[in-house]
């Protein structure tokens, strides 16, 4: 499938000029070794104004970059739960407000983390049942065990989670252990990135009673024709994969990550709805165009146009932004002015992050540096893929919003 550029970008109030730059200033990155290469593409009334590569998909091979190379795109997975869960919602299955215990009893009769340490840490009984939008918000006090900020998040890498779970885990048993440890704060006072979206792919295969795998390939990849989206990569695709890196110390120059990044050549144990998927420039593509179209995409309608401008308000409590909100330590993005909504970042004021976007836009990305946004505003969509961890190393998503909007001109 392609994303080749489909029209002038004259004629969609794009300046051609301008979209060079993007080209040149991230060029920069890979000249000067910080990246190994990127894909980048950028739209607006669905049309493909932009659509560049650059550099290598692995340091050591030297294997350039092509417009099908495979990309593990992590956190950029919970979108697809979050309108995995509103397909069930839109059916009716279940209330936003329904209490997750209801399908997942080991989320019944919580309680919150107050003091102590992870050999003995004390604990206070929850004031509020953990709800499904508490899920697709990240309110219901669950956390990461790579956060490495709170005594909770040391309670999950001492049960050996942190980037992943232990070996043999499937989604039902983390689930299951999730449920165990102690929440960060009480559900829906903050907001906490965590594993609320692996929880949320774990409640969409108990209500669907089928697996996350089958219930994607089913009422969404195979819809929206995204056939390269998947789980894992067999040895016969393996050369499209991009490798994984990470910055050297000294240098700051791109090295491969071998060890993290072969786990995607086995098939996994356990479905990751918060961060399992490798996919393509042009299968996410289809799934951006789906959303600015309000849920439809090529005469295939995934969610009602209402159901989608809901998805993308801000639901945090008060109507407040993460910078107000968040605890736990997570640092992937400035959260002044965004708010969020039912798996997305929104903006609700662009002024305080000193990035133009607009009033509405909803976006997020993943540990390797990917990235994408919608617009409904300016009625564009971009998005990023290259494959460094950690995805703060360099501020490759503020700095393309530079780019793009500086590019309209209409």
């Amino acid at each position: 499938m392609s994303v080749s550029r489909t029209t002038d970008p004259d004629l969609i109030g794009l300046d051609p000029r301008r979209l060079a730059r993007i080209d040149d200033h991230f060029g920069r990155y890979v000249d000067d070794g910080r990246l190994a290469g990127w894909q980048i593409v950028v739209t607006r009334r669905g049309e493909i104004a932009h659509s560049s590569t650059y550099g290598v998909r692995d340091v050591e091979t030297g294997a350039p970059v092509v417009e099908d190379t495979l990309w593990r795109i992590y956190s950029m997975t919970k979108p697809v739960t979050s309108v995995a869960a509103m397909l069930l919602w839109e059916e009716g299955r279940f209330e936003l407000t329904d209490e997750v215990s209801r399908w997942l009893p080991e989320f019944a009769d919580m309680r919150v983390y107050s003091k102590g340490s992870v050999l003995k840490p004390y604990t206070v009984p929850a004031t509020e049942p953990i709800r499904i939008w508490h899920l697709l918000t990240h309110t219901a006090g669950l956390t990461y065990g790579f956060m490495q900020t709170s005594v909770v998040d040391g309670l999950y890498r001492a049960a050996g989670y942190e980037l992943g779970p232990p070996p043999g885990v499937d989604l039902a048993g983390a689930t299951t252990v999730f449920g165990e440890f102690p929440l960060l704060f009480q559900p829906g006072t903050a907001w906490g990135y965590s594993v609320a979206t692996d929880v949320l792919g774990r409640l969409v295969e108990v209500v669907s009673g089928q697996r996350l795998d089958a219930f994607f390939a089913e009422r969404i990849l195979r819809p929206l024709g995204m056939t390269d989206t998947r789980w894992h990569v067999g040895e016969e695709e393996a050369d499209r994969l991009s490798a994984l890196h990470v910055p050297d110390p000294r240098t700051g120059r791109a090295v491969r990550h071998d060890r993290l990044g072969a786990l995607v050549r086995e098939e996994p144990t356990l479905l990751s709805g918060g961060a399992g998927l490798i996919s393509t420039a042009a299968d996410y593509h289809r799934f951006t165009q789906m959303l600015l179209r309000g849920g439809e995409l090529d005469g295939v309608r995934l969610l009602g146009p209402r159901t989608v401008r809901f998805m993308t308000r801000n639901h945090l409590p008060g109507g407040r932004d993460l910078e107000d909100l968040s605890v736990g330590g997570f640092a992937e993005s400035t959260f002044a002015g965004v708010g969020f909504g039912l798996g997305f970042a929104v903006i609700i004021d662009p002024v305080p992050s000193r990035v133009p976007s607009s009033v509405g836009e909803y976006y997020w990305g993943g540990m390797a540096s990917t990235a994408f946004w919608v617009d409904p505003v300016e009625e564009v969509t971009a998005l990023l893929f290259a494959q460094l961890v950690p995805s703060s190393t360099w501020p490759l998503r503020p700095q393309l919003r530079q780019l793009v909007y500086s590019a309209l001109v209409d």
